[in-house]
């Protein structure tokens, strides 16, 4: 869920063997444990009885009680895990403390995006020496010109102490700017608008939306989209500037609690388009943008299994579908012919290649295809010609289409990655075929690419499934069987785990950990049988996929049990504690972060956000058939008496994806039932959700006290290769 101290004594060196059959393993090195596990007593939740009853099935479930967020004997337990948290890394705060500052260290304080030109102004994101949030500015007709501060975050969020500015939208004739503030963290979104010409923030608010904001071309019309109590994106509402919130109209209503809506405008920007998505599922309404006051009109009537989404160029619609095509085509409609006997193929199926998305040009076409696993840009112009790739150098990378609000251009923005190249900007001229760097972001301090190497490995799933490895090292790390490495996960919702550059990693790569992507089914990185074999009754494939990455990482002698650490979070965080319950033995240390682990008790409770529209994805429990299947797996409910891995699990109160009580039941129940001596922490964070801190610096904080256990566990304190 869909989806971061000193002053007491050295508690010890904890030595580990594991006894394997059939095989010569090495020796564990000694490992030195600074956490203080007897700091204080153990956090222990009252047990109370509560039973789940359904398809003649009692569940029990004695710390059902934890989600009641505003009983103060909650809010006690919350902070008594977060006490002993912190007493017990104790011993390792200055270390903590020292890894903040390493990762802040890395970041370019003072830092300006590289500059977009739309409707006549140029845009820029401005990050200054010390500051948590940007600056949005915009220069008129060229980059000397004046700049004009369209919104200064850290002024804005100085009072919160979280603050995230969502969407922003500028009207057609650039003379007024929406945007979307939320200062609690749980994804519930204040529209407001600033008068440009004035520069006054006026007092008109519009609040609980889901942030979705959309312009008319009347430049006084503006469309967005509110929630439900659970968070469902379900009605689309229009306002005029200059009245009241109270006197919006109501534009639409999506009654499915399945689905989910939102608006959007097409690339030519005559069309206004309502989007009504489910997991498998998809419909639009389409309205002339000239005329907001109109009538949606219905483009295809939903369909169960039938997925489309739009885009609009000259007299046709352009349609990316898997009507007929399970990874997707790119198909043709026109104006006043919408349904699908009326669409025609463009970029037909191929069983080989994902269409993930498109982008259109006044002379070219822009296609985004997934190939083995790795991103692709095609261009193709309008008449067929000058059918390309672009060749970016390397064979794991990950490549997007950015911002490119031109229309009228031969260059699109691309965005560009790997593992051992950090975020880039690049500009690709498709009458040229020429592919330049705007920017690379800089790594502050001695970073050297050339210091690190990232390999593309596969390895074999039960069934002979090739799953694919993206792994990175420092060039001194040793295959020897020995080393410490973090295997990362996912595996949901068609999410895929790609290749990516990150600049806080280079403290554990210079410490001798390797870091590997675990590429598991349940994502999309294969294609959409990638994601179909990893969803509904196939779910356990995403589990044993990562175990079996994991034990060919061990027999490739990359690592080994006694060293290797596992991570994910939200639908990671499941993974995690899917495969600690299957193969904890696997595992020295594990870090679930907001991790979805009631699973039974989630789906079944459709009050919680995200449940209902999730029923494609996890299957409805309510039939017996997923209630069993579910149960099979989920975490909490298949904890039992053994020993696990030392674990650390972060949550946020006001997570509006993953509920707090998840975590916190899980973490309890852990501790009533595990029978080692491991460290079990949980760290909540009191003040924020999902996604954690908002500040480009603070939410770093998170990190730090991540890799700070991990650290611990491998005996690399203080210790830099």
């Amino acid at each position: 869920m869909s989806k971061s101290k000193l002053r007491l004594p050295l508690f010890g060196v904890l030595l580990i063997s594991l006894i394997y059959s059939a095989c010569n393993n090495p020796t564990p090195p000694e490992t030195k444990l600074f956490m203080d596990l007897n700091a204080k007593p153990l956090p222990k939740a009252t047990m109370k009885d509560h039973i789940h009853s359904i398809h003649g099935d009692n569940r029990p479930d004695p710390y059902y009680w934890l989600r009641e967020r505003e009983n103060p004997e909650v809010i006690t337990y919350l902070n008594a895990e977060n006490a002993y948290r912190e007493a017990v890394m104790a011993p390792l705060k200055q270390f903590e403390n020292d890894l903040y500052e390493e990762i802040i260290g890395r970041i370019k304080q003072d830092d300006v995006s590289v500059p977009y030109f739309d409707n006549g102004y140029w845009y820029i994101t401005k990050m200054e020496e010390g500051k948590e949030y940007p600056a949005y500015v915009r220069r008129k007709g060229a980059m000397e010109n004046p700049e004009e501060i369209l919104l200064d975050v850290n002024q804005m969020a100085k009072d919160y102490a979280y603050y995230q500015v969502g969407s922003r939208q500028i009207s057609p004739d650039n003379q007024w700017l929406a945007f979307a503030e939320d200062t609690l963290s749980r994804r519930i979104y204040t529209i407001r608008f600033k008068n440009l010409v004035s520069g006054e923030i006026i007092t008109t608010t519009i609040p609980g939306t889901s942030g979705n904001i959309v312009w008319a071309n009347d430049n006084k019309t503006v469309f967005y989209t509110i929630q439900d109590e659970t968070l469902r994106a379900y009605k689309i509402f229009k306002h005029k500037i200059g009245t009241s919130s109270t006197e919006d109209v109501l534009v639409y209503h999506e009654k499915d609690e399945t689905f989910s809506t939102y608006i959007t405008k097409s690339r030519s920007k005559q069309f206004l388009l309502i989007g009504s998505q489910q997991t498998i599922s998809s419909e639009y309404r389409y309205l002339n943008a000239d005329t907001p006051d109109g009538t949606f009109v219905v483009f295809q009537p939903r369909e169960r299994n039938l997925e489309y989404s739009l885009d609009h160029f000259k007299d046709k619609f352009y349609i990316r579908t898997n009507h007929e095509a399970r990874n997707f085509q790119l198909m043709t409609a026109e104006v006043n012919k919408t349904t699908k006997e009326n669409w025609q193929s463009l970029i037909p199926h191929r069983t080989d290649v994902l269409l993930e998305d498109f982008s259109m040009f006044r002379d070219y076409l822009v296609l985004e295809e997934r190939i083995e696993g790795i991103n692709q840009i095609r261009v193709r112009g309008w008449d067929g010609q000058k059918d390309h790739y672009v060749a970016f150098g390397e064979h794991a990378y990950v490549a997007n289409v950015g911002a490119n609000p031109e229309f009228e251009t031969t260059k699109v923005r691309l965005q560009y990655t790997s593992m051992t190249t950090p975020n880039s900007t690049m500009e690709y001229d498709m009458a040229t075929q020429s592919l330049s760097l705007l920017k690379e972001d800089e790594v502050v301090g001695e970073f050297d690419k050339s210091n690190y190497v990232s390999e593309r490995l596969f390895a074999t799933a039960e069934d002979g499934t090739r799953i694919p490895v993206s792994i990175v090292y420092h060039k001194d790390f040793k295959k020897d069987g020995k080393q410490p490495l973090l295997l990362y996960g996912y595996g949901s919702y068609g999410y895929s785990m790609d290749p990516y550059f990150s600049s806080t990693r280079l403290s554990l790569l210079d410490r001798g950990f390797a870091f590997a992507i675990a590429h598991i089914r349940g994502g999309e990185e294969m294609g959409r049988h990638w994601y179909e074999d990893g969803k509904l009754l196939n779910k356990k494939n995403t589990f044993t996929d990562f175990i079996n990455v994991a034990e060919y990482l061990i027999a490739e002698q990359y690592t080994y049990p006694d060293n290797l650490y596992a991570m994910g979070g939200s639908a990671g965080g499941l993974l995690m504690g899917a495969v600690i319950n299957m193969r904890p033995d696997l595992w020295k240390g594990v870090i679930a972060a907001v991790p979805f682990v009631d699973v039974v008790t989630t789906m079944l409770d459709a009050t919680i956000p995200l449940t209902t529209g999730e029923y494609d994805e996890w299957g409805n429990p309510n039939d017996a058939v997923y209630y069993e299947y579910i149960k099979s797996y989920s975490p909490y409910d298949n904890i039992e008496a053994k020993a696990y891995p030392a674990m650390l699990v972060t949550t946020g109160l006001h997570d509006s994806q993953v509920q707090y009580w998840e975590p916190a039941k899980w973490v309890a129940r852990l501790r009533e039932m595990k029978t080692d001596t491991n460290p079990l922490l949980m760290f909540c964070n009191m003040e924020t959700g999902h996604g954690g801190a908002s500040g480009r610096f603070a939410r770093h904080r998170e990190t730090a006290m991540e890799y700070a256990f991990l650290l611990d566990l491998a005996g690399k304190v203080d210790k830099k290769e």
